[in-house]
């Protein structure tokens, strides 16, 4: 069940707002009230200085072709950001293809601003100095409070989403774990930190919630990033950023969380 007061398409919410009605919701949550430094911290969260650099990142002409990305279309429209982050991935005409927002997000800077894979504005992925991270906080803070959404109605969508399912319960690598051996029960923990359970959607709707500054990093993390570090404390083979694989693990995650508000940007351990 979502929690009361999830915004609508359009309806943009503060961010601190947005996960203050998830504790008030959930007063028993080990999870979502493990940090009560981190929740004090949350109106002067350090990210909302980096969605403000990617705001002007955004309108700046910029790249060989001298271009801002106003006429990049994230799926509702061009230069329309809001709701379109919680609604990704989704399947792109012009494309042929699912695409996740990192990767819609690089297309673009390619396709209309004229950069090259190596250029360091696409090639640099990862830090809050980077051009991407930046980007991706400021478009999916235009969808703070919204529901999750990714889109389901294209065959793609759906063959997406259910692969990241068959991903998430995939057992490899040499401990031999999946996603849900830290994500399938409540109550579990990685030394100090309490793990969200994917099947508790209020729960996971602030697991899944990046871009978020992470206190422990210094640094604001996408979904991707996550999804790297947890592939690797899983021992299993590295990901890709733009694979398939990666893109399904994103469709999946974000439809578990499918009815919540969206806390962009976050502030996590």
């Amino acid at each position: 069940m979502a929690v009361g007061g999830a915004a609508q398409a359009g309806e943009w919410q503060d961010p601190t707002d947005v996960l203050q009605k998830l504790l008030d919701a959930n007063p028993d949550s080990a999870y979502l009230h493990q940090s009560e430094q981190n929740i004090m911290m949350m109106p002067d969260n350090p990210a909302l200085w980096v969605a403000e650099d990617g705001e002007q990142l955004f309108y700046e002409e910029r790249g060989p072709n001298n271009a801002s990305l106003e006429s990049c279309d994230f799926g509702k429209g061009e230069g329309v950001l809001e709701g379109a982050y919680v609604e990704l991935p989704r399947y792109f005409e012009d494309v042929g293809k699912v695409m996740d927002f990192e990767q819609r997000l690089v297309h673009c800077m390619k396709e209309i601003q004229g950069f090259d894979a190596d250029d360091a504005a696409v090639a640099q992925r990862h830090g809050s100095g980077s051009d991407i991270m930046q980007l991706t906080t400021y478009i999916a803070m235009e969808s703070s409070g919204m529901e999750w959404q990714p889109q389901n109605d294209h065959p793609e969508e759906q063959a997406m989403i259910a692969a990241g399912e068959k991903l998430f319960f995939r057992r490899g690598g040499a401990q031999d774990f999946n996603c849900a051996s830290c994500h399938g029960q409540s109550g579990k923990r990685i030394r100090a930190s309490v793990l969200p359970k994917m099947r508790d959607s209020q729960e996971w709707t602030k697991a899944v919630s990046w871009p978020a500054q992470r206190a422990g990093h210094d640094n604001v993390r996408s979904q991707n990033h996550r999804i790297r570090g947890c592939v690797w404390q899983m021992r299993h083979a590295g990901i890709r950023p733009d694979s398939m694989a990666n893109t399904a693990l994103i469709a999946f995650w974000n439809d578990a969380a499918r009815g919540e508000p969206a806390i962009l940007p976050d502030l996590k351990r």
